[in-house]
C-alpha cells in the first residue's frame, strides 16, 4: 500500500519537458536546442531539470564546453522520441477526423526535386486545398527519412525505391536523365546517345549524400564503368551545370531540371539517350499506417494530373 501511495505522488513528466529533453539529446547544445523548438534557453534548461527531478535520474552530463547524455539519458531519449511521435500521431488523427486537408502538412523534398516540382505542388495545394497549411523542408534523403520516422515530417517527395521498412511509397512519375555537355563536346546536342557512351565522358557529380549522385553511379555501373574518379563535385545542380559550362566535364540531369538549369546558358548542350534511357522514379512517401493516408493518396492522384505538362511519364 505504501509503495502505491509513493507512486501516486510521483509527478508525471510533461510533454514540454520531454520535448525539451529530446531537443537537447538531438543537438547536444542548449542554445541550438532552444532555437530548434522555439523556447528560451532558461526555460529549456528548467524543463530538462524538472524532467530529471520527476524521473529521479540524471539525464545529462554538463561540462563548461559541451553537453553529453548520461547512460540513463541515452535510454530515456529513445523513449522520449517515441512518446512525442505517438502524441504527434494522436494529434494528426484528431485533425484528420475533424476535417480532411486542413491544418499543417509538413512536406520534405530533396534538393534535386524541390526547384522543379514545388511550383506545381504549391499551386495545386493553394488552388484545391486552401485550408491546408503547407510547410516545406528541403533536405537530403537520409535526413528526410529520419524526420518522417520521428514524426518531424508528415510526407516526403523524393526518388524511390527506398528499400526501408515502415514507409509507403505513392509513385507519381518516371523521368529520363539527359546528358549535359559543354559547347563543342562530340556528344553535345545529339539524340539517341547509347548509354554506353558514359564510359568515355568525364562525369561530374553532386556531393555525397545526394541520391542523384548515387543514381548516376548506378547508371555508370550498369554500362560497365566501374571506376568513376571524382575530382570535382558540387553541392547543387546549379553549380554542377556551371562547372559543365566551364568545360570541366559532363553531367546527368533529370528531365524536369533541364529547362530551369540550361535554357539561358549558351555554353551548354543537352543530349538524349537511346531507349531505354536511364531514368528515376519520383514518389510521395509517408509512414505505414499514417492517419491521413487517404488524404495523401488523393493528393498523389491530384499531383499526377497536375504534373502531366512536365517532361515525365505519370504512373499509378
Amino acid at each position: 500500500m505504501t509503495v502505491g501511495n509513493v507512486g501516486a505522488r510521483r509527478r508525471q513528466p510533461s510533454l514540454a519537458q520531454l520535448r525539451a529533453f529530446a531537443a537537447v539529446a538531438e543537438h547536444l547544445h542548449f542554445r541550438d536546442a532552444a532555437a530548434a523548438i522555439g523556447m528560451s534557453q532558461p526555460a529549456l534548461s528548467g524543463a530538462v531539470a524538472a524532467l530529471e527531478e520527476a524521473l529521479d535520474v540524471t539525464l545529462l552530463e554538463r561540462t563548461t564546453r559541451k553537453v553529453l547524455l548520461s547512460p540513463a539519458g541515452e535510454r530515456i531519449a529513445v523513449r522520449a522520441r517515441s512518446v512525442l511521435a505517438e502524441v504527434g500521431s494522436l494529434l494528426e488523427e484528431a485533425e484528420a477526423v475533424r476535417a480532411p486537408f486542413t491544418g499543417a502538412l509538413r512536406l520534405g523534398v530533396i534538393p534535386t526535386v524541390a526547384p522543379y516540382l514545388l511550383p506545381t505542388v504549391i499551386e495545386l495545394v493553394h488552388g484545391r486545398y486552401p485550408a491546408l497549411d503547407l510547410q516545406v523542408h528541403e533536405e537530403q534523403t537520409t535526413s528526410l527519412l529520419d524526420g518522417l520516422t520521428t514524426g518531424r515530417l508528415d510526407l516526403l517527395l523524393l526518388a524511390v525505391p527506398l528499400g526501408v521498412p515502415g514507409v509507403v511509397e505513392l509513385p507519381l512519375f518516371d523521368e529520363d536523365f539527359v546528358l549535359v555537355t559543354p559547347l563543342g563536346h562530340p556528344l553535345g546536342g545529339q539524340q539517341d546517345v547509347p548509354r554506353e557512351k558514359l564510359r568515355e565522358v568525364n562525369l561530374l557529380l553532386l556531393d555525397e549524400g545526394h541520391c542523384l549522385r548515387d543514381q548516376a553511379l548506378d547508371i555508370c555501373r550498369e554500362v560497365g564503368r566501374g571506376d568513376t574518379p571524382v575530382t570535382t563535385t558540387a553541392a547543387g545542380l546549379f553549380t554542377l551545370v556551371q562547372l559543365v559550362a566551364g568545360g570541366l566535364g559532363c553531367t546527368l540531369l533529370p528531365s524536369t531540371a533541364v529547362t530551369v538549369e540550361t535554357a539561358r546558358n549558351p555554353h551548354l548542350r543537352v543530349s538524349t539517350f537511346s531507349t531505354p534511357a536511364p531514368a528515376r522514379r519520383i514518389a510521395l512517401v509517408t509512414r505505414t499506417g499514417a492517419a491521413r493516408a487517404g488524404e495523401y493518396r488523393e493528393l498523389a492522384a491530384a499531383l499526377r494530373e497536375s504534373l502531366r505538362p512536365l517532361p515525365v511519364r505519370t504512373v499509378n
